[in-house]
């Protein structure tokens, strides 16, 4: 039955020309796109995985040594279940353009996830490292319990570090659906490609972001709004832009940036122990235990940015 909209086409004719504005070959009308991985089912696998990396605040039933394997095991074998089937569809879609993955695809991903999973251990010894860091650097935390259950960075961080080793295994699309459902969630932008150091802690978090190609040490510091990005994008003889070039800074070891900083470029480096002030606008190296601040009032009477040596 043929549903009329008064003044206007029926809701039929409507859908015969929705339809047929596929026919256009644009980018968004690929059907075959319907092969590719489930968000919702890899957002699924994340909440599993986020319960074996911190079960005992995240269960809702009490834990014991005793218990505690049967409840690591079902939450470990259901994400092993999804991700290897939406690994498995990522796979296919790049190789073949979408159609079912074939019973290769999915042992090849079956070993990449269980590849990936033995190292949760030493994830779950990083995180302790991050969330310790977080209670350090922030006096206003009264407990790492509040810092594990309220604080944004603590859950970007945490999907950052699961995404980074899918990436590290070459998994097309999967790592990068998952650090932008935790940019959703947190506000905060962590490539999967970045390389980041022990002891992460990002104050506030709101706007930060952390581009593909960065590297980032031990014992870094960034507060909200501050951005790790690169100046240009590099472009092939076509045109196009070159994928994989190293664009993004180095952030070495015991390094504090501050609100509102912009470190821009792939030759930047942030020397170890250096002080990025808030609003500074950085895209030349600058040497360890240094200090980078932006004055609204300098000497001559105008706005600059100022380094001087901590020493």
């Amino acid at each position: 039955m043929k549903t009329s909209i008064p003044g206007q086409q029926t809701l039929e004719g409507i859908i015969d020309q929705v339809v047929d504005s596929y026919s256009l070959g644009r980018g968004i009308d690929s059907l075959e796109s319907a092969a590719l991985p489930s968000r919702r089912k890899i957002v699924e696998a994340l909440g599993e995985l986020e319960h074996v990396l911190f079960m005992g605040f995240y269960s809702t039933r009490i834990l014991s040594p005793i218990n505690l394997r049967h409840y690591v095991a079902e939450h470990l074998y259901s994400a092993t279940g999804i991700l290897v089937e939406q690994i498995a569809r990522a796979v296919a879609y790049q190789r073949r353009q979408g159609g079912e993955p074939s019973p290769m695809e999915f042992d090849e991903c079956e070993r990449l996830v269980t590849s990936v999973f033995k190292d949760i251990p030493e994830l779950r010894a990083r995180l302790s490292l991050d969330v310790e860091a977080a209670y350090v650097g922030d006096p206003s935390a009264q407990s790492i319990e509040e810092i594990i259950f309220s604080y944004p960075a603590i859950q970007a961080i945490a999907i950052y570090r699961v995404a980074h080793e899918f990436y590290k295994c070459g998994v097309p699309m999967v790592p990068r659906i998952m650090s932008e459902h935790a940019h959703g969630m947190t506000g905060i932008e962590i490539h999967p490609g970045a390389t980041i150091g022990k002891r992460f802690f990002i104050d506030h978090g709101t706007g930060v972001v952390v581009g593909e190609t960065a590297v980032i040490g031990d014992d870094v510091k960034l507060y909200q709004g501050v951005t790790l990005g690169a100046l240009s994008v590099q472009r092939d003889e076509g045109g196009d832009p070159v994928r994989g070039a190293r664009r993004h800074p180095t952030i070495e070891d015991c390094v504090t940036i501050y609100s509102g900083a912009t470190i821009l470029g792939g030759e930047t480096i942030i020397g170890e122990g250096s002080t990025i002030g808030a609003n500074t606008w950085v895209t030349t190296t600058v040497p360890p235990n240094s200090q980078v601040s932006f004055s609204a009032q300098s000497d001559s009477g105008n706005g600059g940015q100022r380094m001087k040596s901590k020493r």
